[in-house]
């Protein structure tokens, strides 16, 4: 794949690590937060970042 690919798949997935976390933050101040919720989007996080590093060790990061 191409270096263009793999940059534009680390900027998509940075930006879904930034959305989870805000549905974190947002789900957390709720009288009665989601804890299955909110561990789910956690368990995504850490996928995305796993991602991303294997992309930039692609690209010589």
């Amino acid at each position: 794949m191409s270096k263009k690919h793999h940059q534009k798949a680390i900027e998509s997935l940075a930006q879904r690590i930034t959305e989870h976390q805000e549905k974190i933050r947002l789900e957390s101040e709720k009288s009665f937060p989601d804890e299955g919720l909110i561990k789910h989007w956690e368990k995504e996080i850490r996928a995305f970042d796993k991602a991303i590093q294997q992309a930039r060790k692609r690209l010589g990061q």
